[in-house]
């Protein structure tokens, strides 16, 4: 899962049953940010703005649902991109993407009583909900398992291309915003979760995921230096 170099160090490689229980934990703690994001109603991810704007154009899907058929679409959109590199192992990433959106719903369903009125607070809910989320996405990336679709999509373009993986990911993001913006527009008659704490998340969830690699980091230096020196005193 890990497809930048600079996660190979953060990566776990030890137990199987370790890492699925800290993939799956992660996907949870990942949908618990993206459902206070929502309740915090200051603006909220790309992926999130589309898939919760189309939970008002055709009421009766949930927003989990729609965040499924968006994965769905995405690895087909792998398969139009690199055909040959397509393998039957690619639709287990539709595993992952189904448990998302189990939780997602989950969540959005116990976070409903949630209705801050002070902009402040909703401030300060929404940055609180963007650390859970990277903390979610920093435990997935940990686990090295598999790639959801819209991962997988971003790699592929990348494998394709060869452009920067970041400016794939941002042209990505910044196509799912119009996208919403235009679907709000033809069938709402106005934007809908576009708004200040959109570019909030963009900044803070990249920012959070570098703080907990950074953090890792420190921790397992220092873990490490007692271990060094134990052996060093076992040698002599």
């Amino acid at each position: 899962m890990a497809h930048r170099p600079a996660e190979a160090d953060i990566v776990d490689t030890g137990s199987l049953t370790r890492r699925w229980i800290m993939y799956v934990l992660g996907i949870y703690i990942l949908t618990l940010g993206v459902s206070l994001a929502i309740r915090a109603g200051v603006g909220i991810s790309p992926q999130s703005s589309l898939t919760r704007t189309m939970t008002l154009v055709y009421t009766p899907l949930s927003q989990g649902t729609y965040n499924f058929m968006l994965e769905l679409l995405m690895l087909f959109l792998t398969y139009l991109v690199l055909p040959k590199d397509f393998k039957l192992k690619n639709f287990a990433a539709l595993i992952p993407a189904f448990v998302l959106a189990v939780f997602l719903d989950l969540n959005l369903k116990l976070t409903e009583f949630i209705a801050l009125e002070d902009y402040y607070y909703r401030v300060a809910l929404l940055v609180f909900a963007d650390a859970a989320l990277a903390f979610g996405l920093f435990l997935m990336i940990r686990a090295n398992l598999v790639l959801m679709p819209i991962d997988m999509f971003v790699n592929t373009i990348f494998k394709r291309t060869g452009w920067k993986w970041g400016n794939i990911k941002t042209g990505f993001d910044c196509t799912l915003l119009v996208i919403s913006a235009l679907i709000g527009l033809a069938f709402l008659g106005e934007i809908k979760f576009i708004r200040e704490g959109t570019i909030l998340n963009a900044i803070l969830v990249g920012q959070y995921i570098k703080l907990y690699f950074f953090l890792y980091r420190k921790l397992s230096a220092r873990n490490a230096a007692p271990a060094a020196g134990n052996l060093e005193a076992a040698a002599e």
